[in-house]
């Protein structure tokens, strides 16, 4: 059997000691030199080990200051599915009460952005062509809580009522409800999710720390005729959102 790595193990026991009480919330740790010293570990392990117990929520690094044992933070949960999620894209106020956490956003578009290779890839047109460009910051509570960034080709929509999202009769209802209203019929979702580090400009508007665990999602939106008429990326601080998946069952 492989040996447990030496700043898992040690991260396991700090954190044993946290939750035991030995530091109470908001109270500064020893400093890493002590505490490597106390376990006979090198102060890389033991900056390993405390690295991931920032990234699991129970401590916090100030810069300058050391680290604290963090205030618990309750997760909103964020439920994916087909069928909570019909608008897929609508940042209305009506998808935000059904996921039961986003009550406010702001949103920005721009028109004739030319795609770049890998939006390109994923909506199937040429790097360059023209897109509308949609990004979205969505608070709970007066929390910012995700970041999203929306792809449409203008080829589609271009000349129609509906090439902003956000504007115009059918604004915030959705990439489903408005391409139905151009004769575009939806059937397929595509979500890829993976884990990743923040970056300091996602971090700046998440209010969470750069490098701080954040689930990233990759979601495309296919017409009938197989033809990508959307593109996102979602961005989700893990340390305030928990993302469940639910799928339901086809009865015969």
């Amino acid at each position: 059997m492989p040996r447990e790595a030496p700043y898992l193990a040690v991260a396991d026991v700090l954190r044993a000691r946290i939750l035991a009480g030995e530091w109470q919330i908001g109270e500064r740790l020893p400093s890493r030199a002590r505490l490597s010293e106390e376990y006979g570990v090198g102060r890389n392990v033991m900056q390993r080990a405390m690295d991931r117990l920032i990234t699991d929520g129970l401590l916090e690094g100030r810069a300058g200051s050391g680290t604290y044992v963090r205030t618990p933070r309750e997760r909103l949960r964020l439920v994916r599915s087909r069928h909570r999620d019909r608008g897929f894209g609508s940042s209305s106020c009506s998808e935000a009460r059904q996921r039961g956490s986003a009550d406010a956003w702001d949103s920005h578009s721009e028109v004739r952005v030319p795609a770049p290779e890998e939006i390109a890839v994923r909506l199937g047109i040429r790097p360059g062509d023209l897109c509308v460009n949609t990004r979205y910051e969505f608070l709970a509570e007066g929390q910012p809580v995700q970041l999203s960034e929306s792809w449409e080709p203008m080829a589609i929509t271009d000349g129609t009522p509906i090439v902003l999202p956000e504007m115009g009769p059918l604004a915030g209802k959705g990439v489903v409800e408005r391409m139905r209203s151009i004769g575009v019929v939806i059937s397929t979702v595509v979500e890829v999710p993976r884990p990743a580090r923040a970056t300091r400009a996602q971090a700046n508007l998440l209010g969470i720390g750069v490098g701080d665990l954040v689930l990233q999602i990759e979601r495309t939106i296919y017409a009938t005729d197989g033809r990508p008429v959307e593109t996102a990326d979602m961005v989700i601080p893990d340390v305030r959102r928990e993302v469940v998946y639910e799928f339901g069952v086809d009865r015969p």
